[in-house]
C-alpha cells in the first residue's frame, strides 16, 4: 500500500494555545486544569479550559487547521485535499445556546446565549464542522465527519490515512475538535458519578473519574512520496490500525478487555510488528475507576512489563472526541524529540506498569495510541518514526 506520513500539525488544548506551548508545558508535568465555575446553576468543578470561559468549535477548528498548513509548508486552496474532521459533541453548544434562546430568564444570565441565531441552525448540524473546514481551506473533493465518542480523533486519522493508502487522495487534513463545556454535558456526566471533584489523576489509586477539556489536533496526512516531492518535513508515520466495538454496555467497557485486545492485535498485524517492537504507549488513561483497571489488565498481558506507558489527560483534561487525535500529536513529538511524555496527575500508581512519571529522553521509533470510546468503540492506531 501507498505509504501515509504526517508533515503537518495544529494543535490548542488547556495547555496552550499551540502545539509548542502544550508540548513544553506537558513535559515540564505541568496541568491546565483548574477549578472553574462556568454556569451559575453548577456547582464548581475542574475542567481544562483554553480561555476563561467555554470555547467555539468553530473558532478551535478554524485555529488549528490553519496551524498545520502552515506548519506542513502548504498554502491555500487545497482543491485536491480530502478533510476528515470528527467530534463527538460537535455544535451541542449551540444548540443549547439557541435552547435558552426561548427562556428568558436565561438571556439575562448568559452574556454570550445569543451569539448564535436561530435561522442560522443548519450551519450546527453535527457534520458541518467538517463542511466548514473543506470551505476555509477550498477543498472540493471527499469530506467525511465520523462521530464515535471518544474514539473519534483516532477514527478519523486513520478513515484519511485509508483514503491516501488506497489511492483516493494523495493529501488530506484530518483530526478531532471538541468544546464540549456546556450545561448538558457537565449534568450528563456528573449524574454519571464519572466527574472528578479535585483533578485527574490516570492510574492513580485514589482517582476520581475524568476532568472534562476543550482541545484540538489536526494534522496534514500525505503520501509518502508527495511529501517527499515537496521536499516537506515528516513527523512521522503512520503504519496500521484497528478499530472494534465490544458489543457490551452503553458506557462501561467489557470487563476483560477482550474488543480492546482485538483492536490491538488487529493494528500490530497490519503494521507487521509484534508487541516487544513497541517503544511507547500513549494510553486513554481517563482516571476513571474501571477504565484504568481494564487498560491495565490489556497492557499487562499483551506487552512487556518493561513497555513505557503514560495518559496526557491529567495535563489537558478528557478532550472526549479529540483525546486521541491530541495523543497523536503529542506522540509523534516523543518520536520526534526522543522524549517520553509524563503521566501528569500520577502520585501513587495502582497499577505494576512501567508508568512515565517525569519526562525522559528514550529511544523511541514504533508507538501505539489507544482510545476507548462510551460504547465499546476502540480505536488503536501505530505511528513510526518516519
Amino acid at each position: 500500500m501507498i505509504e501515509v506520513v504526517i508533515t503537518g500539525i495544529g494543535l490548542v488544548s488547556a495547555l496552550g494555545k499551540s502545539l509548542e506551548e502544550s508540548w513544553q508545558k506537558l513535559i515540564a508535568g505541568k496541568s491546565g486544569i483548574q477549578q472553574h465555575q462556568i454556569f451559575p446553576e453548577l456547582a464548581p468543578i475542574p475542567l481544562g479550559l483554553i480561555g476563561t470561559k467555554p470555547a467555539k468549535l468553530k473558532t478551535l477548528t478554524q485555529q488549528v487547521v490553519v496551524a498545520a498548513i502552515e506548519d506542513a509548508g502548504l498554502s491555500l486552496p487545497l482543491p485536491d485535499c480530502a478533510v476528515v474532521i470528527g467530534s463527538s459533541r460537535s455544535h451541542q453548544a449551540s444548540w443549547e445556546n439557541l435552547a435558552r434562546q426561548t427562556n428568558e430568564k436565561y438571556l439575562n444570565q448568559y452574556s454570550w446565549a445569543t451569539e448564535e441565531k436561530l435561522e442560522d441552525w443548519l450551519e450546527f448540524l453535527p457534520h458541518m464542522n467538517a463542511i466548514a473546514t473543506a470551505r476555509q481551506i477550498g477543498a472540493t473533493g471527499i469530506v467525511l465527519a465520523p462521530m464515535a465518542a471518544c474514539a473519534t480523533g483516532i477514527w478519523a486519522i486513520s478513515q484519511a490515512a485509508f483514503l491516501i493508502q488506497t489511492g483516493q487522495c494523495q493529501r488530506a487534513i484530518a483530526g478531532a475538535v471538541e468544546a464540549p463545556i456546556t450545561p448538558l454535558t457537565i449534568s450528563g456526566f456528573q449524574q454519571m458519578g464519572a466527574l472528578a471533584k479535585t483533578g485527574a489523576y490516570p492510574f492513580d489509586i485514589n482517582r476520581e473519574g475524568l476532568v472534562l477539556g476543550e482541545g484540538a489536533a489536526v494534522f496534514v496526512l500525505e503520501s509518502r512520496e508527495l511529501a517527499q516531492q515537496r521536499q516537506a518535513k515528516i513527523y512521522g508515520q503512520v503504519l496500521g490500525f484497528g478499530f472494534t466495538a465490544d458489543a457490551y454496555h452503553s458506557n462501561q467497557p467489557d470487563l476483560e478487555g477482550r474488543g480492546a485486545i482485538a483492536a490491538i492485535k488487529q493494528s500490530l498485524e497490519r503494521s507487521h510488528l509484534t508487541p516487544q517492537d513497541i517503544d511507547y504507549i500513549h494510553t486513554h488513561g481517563t482516571a476513571t475507576p474501571l477504565n484504568d483497571r481494564v487498560e491495565s489488565k490489556v497492557i499487562k498481558k499483551l506487552f512487556p512489563d518493561q513497555v513505557p506507558i503514560s495518559s496526557t489527560k491529567g495535563a489537558t483534561g478528557h478532550t472526549l472526541g479529540a483525546s486521541g487525535a491530541l495523543g497523536v500529536a503529542f506522540t509523534l513529538l516523543a518520536m520526534q524529540q526522543q522524549i517520553l511524555p509524563p503521566c501528569v496527575g500520577l502520585h501513587k500508581p495502582e497499577f505494576d506498569l512501567n508508568i512515565v512519571r517525569t519526562a525522559l529522553h528514550h529511544p523511541i521509533r514504533q508507538t501505539l495510541c489507544f482510545s476507548f470510546g462510551f460504547g465499546g468503540q476502540n480505536a488503536v492506531i501505530v505511528l513510526s518514526k518516519s
